[in-house]
């Protein structure tokens, strides 16, 4: 267990009357519990890096195929579009033309 900056100096681990009521436990359940947490968190934090690591070149990869796609004289903006009406469900996306519809219309654009 880490040693407490406050104790011995004034804080709560220097009051005998601190711990009344409260259950305690002994530095061997403390450090087991504190060990187990602590690998678990690391691991957690090393997996999310991983992950991080993972999403920064597939980012990077995405990047390249608008480039080349740009490159061959497609427009970007309309294939991000594109895709972002493909993962929408049939019916969200004809609800969103519909508005849009009613929207250009109502102000002259129809």
């Amino acid at each position: 267990m880490l040693p407490l900056a406050w104790e011995g100096a004034g804080g709560y681990g220097s009051d005998p009357d601190f711990d009344e009521g409260f259950p305690t436990m002994s530095d061997e359940q403390s450090n087991q519990i504190g060990g187990i947490a602590a690998e678990a968190l690391r691991q957690f934090i090393e997996r999310i890096e991983r992950l991080e690591e993972e999403k920064a070149t597939i980012a990077a990869d995405i990047k390249d195929v608008y480039a080349q796609a740009k490159s061959q004289g497609f427009d970007t903006k309309i294939i991000r579009k594109i895709i972002s009406l493909r993962k929408m469900e049939d019916q969200e996306r004809e609800e969103i033309e519909q508005l849009l519809d009613l929207y250009k219309a109502a102000i002259g654009m129809a």
